[in-house]
């Protein structure tokens, strides 16, 4: 028999009243997303923060039990350079650009779909999820063509191809194996490395990978991680909202420049593909993906049609 007395509304601490109120604010976001697809591209120097990749993870599970379907895409450069510098082998380079020769991409395979997917899924079970991790290869996921960079001359500004060896782009996307996947309490983590159309293997950047699958299977939202609040004006503030129209005119006037400028072109690709709507926001907040996703506040640029 029970004999404690019941407790009344003063007895109830102040932050479990907060923790209920934040679940009733969520839930109409969680409604919106429920049975919905969200692909998050996971990458920066924040996936190098063990804390923060937990946290990462936790969020991740969270969706999955709020009725979401996360595929998680990440990426994993800097870990990669530390590798490389490990076995002693030496990066080459094309007008700036990283080449990726025969040796490169051997180790390129080996820590993306080896030692970053595999920690991601660790991550992602121990907070109780049950994760799968795959990359590209895997039942012909992705296949890849090699990517050409035209690259104009300092002095005479004409252009020339720069070849970076196996370094690759989405071709074909097949999305049978993730149809199996999704929906049956699976987080699928997918490592951007590729088969090419003809044959061997491609490293392929992880933003253009994650689009592409975005697209592929027509998400509610792609989620591009990165280590930057979004898209800045030429204020430096954060905009919080994009058309297709202003994304393309931002890049046009300038205002986008430098490494946002293929973010926000993936971002444009995945909308004309079928994605309803991409969101670029800093890896390093706290829980920025459940910010963005089940808050009214949202936590980085939105771009939709």
């Amino acid at each position: 028999m029970n004999t404690k007395t019941p407790k009344t509304a003063a007895d109830i601490p102040a932050d479990a009243h907060q923790q209920a109120r934040v679940l009733v604010q969520a839930l109409p976001h969680m409604q919106r997303y429920d049975d919905e697809i969200v692909v998050v591209k996971y990458g920066g120097h924040a996936m190098g923060d063990e804390p923060i990749g937990r946290d990462f993870a936790r969020d991740i599970v969270l969706l999955e039990q709020s009725g979401v379907n996360p595929v998680v895409v990440h990426g994993g450069g800097p870990q990669i350079g530390d590798m490389l510098k490990r076995l002693g082998i030496k990066s080459k380079f094309a007008d700036g650009l990283r080449v990726t020769d025969a040796a490169t991409v051997e180790i390129v395979e080996m820590v993306l779909a080896g030692s970053i997917n595999k920690q991601i899924v660790g991550f992602i079970n121990e907070a109780g999820g049950r994760a799968v991790g795959l990359c590209g290869k895997d039942g012909n996921m992705v296949l890849a063509r090699k990517l050409s960079r035209a690259v104009a001359d300092p002095g005479s500004q004409i252009e020339k191809v720069v070849d970076l060896g196996f370094v690759g782009e989405p071709a074909k996307v097949d999305t049978t194996v993730l149809d199996q996947i999704l929906g049956r309490e699976l987080i699928p983590v997918l490592a951007p490395v590729a088969a090419g159309l003809e044959g061997g293997t491609f490293n392929v950047n992880a933003d253009t990978f994650a689009g592409a699958i975005a697209g592929a299977l027509k998400a509610k939202r792609l989620l591009l991680l990165t280590d930057v609040p979004g898209v800045l004006d030429k204020s430096k503030k954060l905009i919080k909202q994009l058309t297709l129209a202003d994304a393309r005119r931002l890049i046009a006037d300038g205002t986008i420049s430098g490494g946002m400028i293929p973010k926000v072109e993936t971002c444009i690709e995945a909308l004309d593909h079928g994605v309803e709507g991409v969101v670029i926001l800093d890896g390093k907040v706290p829980h920025a993906v459940l910010l963005e996703l089940l808050t009214d506040h949202g936590a980085g640029t939105l771009i939709q049609r």
